[in-house]
C-alpha cells in the first residue's frame, strides 16, 4: 500500500454490540485510516434494537460501503491490498461460516481472503455462554491464524460509562493491527502498576 492511505475492513454481523462496529469506524477516522465497511443483513435489525440510527448513518462513518451481497466487490480479492479485518461485533453464525471456508456473503468471503492472505483477521465474538461446538469453532479459527477477542470489560482502566468500556475493547482490538488509538488506557501508563512483594 506504498503511497495509499492504509485500509482496514470493518465487518458488521447481527450479534449485540453493534456499538464495538461503530466506534472501530469512529477509530478508523480518528488514526487516518481508510475503513472499508461491510454490514450483514441481521446487523440492520440490531442496529434497529439497539440503537436510533439508521444504516444509512453506520454508512456515513465509513470510507467505504460495500454491500453485503456483492461478492466482487475489491475487498473479496486478496490482490486488494489492507491491514486485515475485524468483525465486531461477530455473530457466532459468521464466525462458524468464516471457519467452514465456505462463504455466503462478502463479510464472510472478506474474511476468508483476510486468512488466506495472512493478514490479522479479529473477531469480536459476541456469545455467552459457549457449548462444545462454539469452543472448537474458535479454536479451528485460532488453528487457521485468526484471533478471538471477545469484548470483554478491563475493570482495571476504571470505566465510568458503557462508552469508555466499549472503547477500551475496540482499542484493545485495534492493537492487534498496530494501531495506537488514544481513549485506550494502558497499564503501566494512563493506569498506574500496583507495587507490592513478590
Amino acid at each position: 500500500m506504498t503511497g495509499e492511505k492504509p485500509r482496514l475492513i470493518v465487518g458488521i454481523s447481527g450479534a449485540s454490540g453493534v456499538l464495538y462496529g461503530l466506534r472501530a469506524l469512529d477509530a478508523c477516522r480518528d488514526l487516518g485510516i481508510e475503513s472499508h465497511l461491510v454490514m450483514s443483513r441481521s446487523s440492520v435489525l440490531t442496529l434497529a434494537q439497539e440503537t436510533s440510527l439508521s444504516p444509512a448513518d453506520v454508512q456515513a462513518r465509513a470510507d467505504v460501503t460495500h454491500k453485503v451481497g456483492d461478492v466482487g466487490a475489491p475487498i473479496s480479492s486478496g490482490s486488494y491490498p489492507t491491514l486485515g479485518m475485524i468483525v465486531a461485533p461477530c455473530s457466532v453464525r459468521t464466525m462458524s461460516e468464516i471457519a467452514t471456508g465456505v462463504t455466503s456473503s462478502l463479510l464472510t468471503r472478506a474474511a476468508d481472503v483476510t486468512l488466506k492472505e495472512r493478514r490479522p483477521l479479529v473477531l469480536m465474538v459476541r456469545e455467552t455462554p459457549l457449548h462444545l461446538g462454539h469452543l472448537r469453532t474458535m479454536v479451528r479459527l485460532a488453528e487457521m491464524g485468526a484471533v478471538i477477542a471477545p469484548p470483554l470489560p478491563a475493570f482495571y482502566a476504571k470505566p465510568a460509562t458503557v462508552a469508555e468500556m466499549v472503547d477500551q475493547s475496540v482499542g484493545r482490538a485495534l492493537d492487534l493491527f498496530g494501531l495506537d488509538w488514544k481513549p485506550v488506557k494502558r497499564w503501566g501508563e494512563d493506569i498506574q502498576a500496583l507495587k507490592g512483594e513478590a
